[in-house]
C-alpha cells in the first residue's frame, strides 16, 4: 500500500508551469479522469503520452513522472472508490470563485477530451442517462458564468461541481461495467 501523500491542485499546478505544458491542473485532471472512465489504457508509455500531451520545453524527470503516476493511481482509487468519494481536483475554496468556475469548466474540457481519447468504445453502450451526463458537461464545457449575488453564486458551483463529480462517477461505472469480463462457471 502507498504512503505517498495524495496529489493536490496547488502541486499539480506547480508541476505543469515548471514544465511549461499548456494545460491547467484542473484540465489534465478532467482528461486523466475521463480517459480512465472511459476505459482507456495507458500502456507503458507516459501517462502525458497517453493524454496525447508534448511536453514542454522541459521533458519530465523521474520525479515529475512519479508524481504523475501517484495522481494516475489516486484517480483509478477514487474512481474506484464505493463509497463515491471521487471530487475533481480543483482549486480551494480559498480560490476567488471566478478562478474555481473556470477550474470547473477546464476540469470538465479535459473529461471530456480523455473520455474521447479512450476510444469509440468509451461511448458504446452508453444509457440513456449517460448520452445525457456527456451532453450535459458539453454545455459545461461551453459555458462562461457571470456572477451577481456571492452566495446564490457558490451555491450555484457546488451544484454544478456536484453534478460533473456524480456524472463522472456514473461514466466510470457504465464504462467499468461494459469493461467486466462475464463472471460465471463454465459447464
Amino acid at each position: 500500500m502507498s504512503t505517498n501523500p495524495p496529489v493536490d491542485h496547488a502541486e499539480l499546478a506547480d508541476l505543469l508551469a515548471r514544465l511549461r505544458l499548456g494545460t491547467s491542473a484542473s484540465e489534465l485532471h478532467g482528461s486523466l479522469s475521463g480517459f480512465i472512465s472511459g476505459g482507456g489504457r495507458f500502456g507503458s508509455g507516459s501517462i502525458l503520452a497517453a493524454l496525447e500531451l508534448e511536453a514542454g520545453e522541459l521533458p519530465p524527470g523521474a520525479d515529475d513522472e512519479a508524481l504523475l503516476q501517484g495522481l494516475r493511481r489516486q484517480s483509478e482509487a477514487a474512481l474506484d472508490d464505493s463509497d463515491l468519494g471521487f471530487q475533481p481536483l480543483l482549486p480551494d475554496d480559498e480560490t476567488p470563485l471566478p478562478e474555481r468556475a473556470e477550474a470547473l469548466v477546464d476540469w470538465v474540457r479535459g473529461f471530456l477530451g480523455g473520455f474521447g481519447l479512450a476510444g469509440a468504445d468509451a461511448h458504446a453502450n452508453l444509457t440513456e442517462d449517460a448520452r445525457e451526463v456527456l451532453k450535459d458537461m458539453g454545455t459545461i464545457a461551453a459555458s462562461e458564468f457571470d456572477f451577481g449575488d456571492g452566495d446564490e453564486d457558490e451555491d450555484a458551483l457546488i451544484e454544478v461541481t456536484e453534478f460533473v463529480r456524480v456524472g463522472a462517477l456514473l461514466l466510470h461505472a457504465e464504462r467499468s461495467h461494459a469493461q467486466a469480463p462475464a463472471s460465471g462457471t463454465l459447464h
